[in-house]
């Protein structure tokens, strides 16, 4: 048995890439030689596994309901289930959350990658021969983690010093430097990714893109922190997906690849191009809670608030890396991406409220 094992593969970006392994008759993880993924996700608020709900009967998927703070649990699954390839996306990677409660996101993205670290180690100590060579461990971490940049800065790149600036990167950074550690300190076959802003289907709705896009269905005010031109590279989730996989299958051991979409843009520019789309696909005139609050487009319901703490202005990209050593480049511009996705949550809406009936309350803002 040769399997992959993916922590957090319930939650918006871990499900997506899970899927893209599955799909088809599970060609794409047939073609990397892996028999199964095993998805380890303790089904936090975030978590929801209604996300893969059509594999659950797939002798290629198995579902842990387990958390990566428990090492044991973790280890055992390893060893069961014959890993050799670990992709690590569980975290808590929400700003706004991370300054209110700043401890989980420490225990999350820092123990609980500790803990994720010292079980592969421990098992991948024990193989042997090409079983060993081939064992990887792949960290997904952040872009925020290289702080801000001003309008005429050069991208982020991964020689950039890290400036974290919010609990959230704090976090992540520190992640980052314990798996750089694990390789320079046990030799662990270690590979780490930096994407930009992700966007797509099945994106919990405390994000921008899925935020704008279901209160303004429901004639909800559109919330734009500051003077919403803080700027974003945008990547879509499934043109993330493939870049993970070219530098699990291509990366250098100990390096790390910068992730991007090529697609920088203004808050408010993507909250206006939500808005546009809506009136296209979803007109006012045949939405009742639009007509009760008398708007005439869904670009009346943007409304300016106070910016948040710390709030970084700039974040790109340059995924040149990448692109040359691991062969990827992203399928889709922002064009293409932002039309299937707002098309996706008009498509969805059964999801959409299986998440509205968590109470979640999406007053909560947005901006990323």
């Amino acid at each position: 048995m040769n399997s992959i094992l993916v922590t957090g593969g319930c939650g918006f970006i871990g499900s997506n890439f899970i899927r893209v392994l599955l799909r088809d008759d599970a060609k794409l993880l047939k073609e990397r030689g892996f028999d199964r993924v095993v998805n380890v996700d303790s089904l936090t608020y975030a978590g929801n596994p209604a996300n893969l709900s059509d594999f659950e009967s797939s002798d290629a998927y198995v579902f842990s309901h387990s958390s990566i703070l428990d090492q044991d649990t973790t280890a055992s699954l390893i060893k069961e289930h014959g890993v050799s390839a670990v992709v690590h996306f569980a975290a808590e990677s929400h700003v706004d959350r991370s300054i209110d409660t700043p401890e989980p996101f420490v225990e999350t993205n820092v123990t609980g990658t500790l803990r994720m670290l010292e079980a592969a180690r421990h098992h991948w100590a024990k193989l042997e021969g090409e079983a060993k060579e081939a064992f990887r461990f792949l960290h997904v971490s952040t872009d925020e983690v290289f702080g801000t940049l001003g309008p005429s800065d050069p991208a982020f790149c991964e020689t950039t010093p890290y400036a974290p600036n919010s609990p959230y990167s704090a976090s992540k950074a520190s992640s980052d430097f314990l798996v750089r550690a694990y390789y320079h300190t046990y030799g662990m076959p270690v590979v780490t990714t930096n994407c930009s802003n992700n966007y797509g289907p099945f994106q919990f709705p405390e994000k921008l893109i899925p935020l704008v896009t279901l209160n303004a269905l429901e004639a909800k005010p559109l919330p734009i922190y500051g003077d919403g031109k803080q700027i974003r590279d945008w990547l879509f989730v499934e043109d993330h997906c493939t870049g993970i996989l070219a530098a699990l299958e291509k990366g250098a051991l100990g390096e790390t690849y910068c992730i991007g979409g090529r697609s920088e843009m203004e808050n408010i520019q993507i909250v206006k191009r939500i808005c546009a789309l809506l009136d296209e696909l979803a007109p006012v005139s045949g939405n009742e809670a639009a007509q009760k609050a008398g708007i005439a487009k869904y670009e009346d319901l943007i409304t300016y608030v106070k910016d948040r703490p710390g709030h970084d202005r700039r974040y790109a990209i340059n995924c040149e890396r990448s692109e040359k050593e691991c062969g990827w480049v992203p399928a889709e511009t922002f064009e293409s991406g932002i039309r299937k996705t707002v098309q996706w949550y008009l498509d969805n809406q059964d999801w959409c409220r299986d998440i509205a009936e968590k109470k979640y309350a999406r007053e909560r803002l947005g901006n990323s």
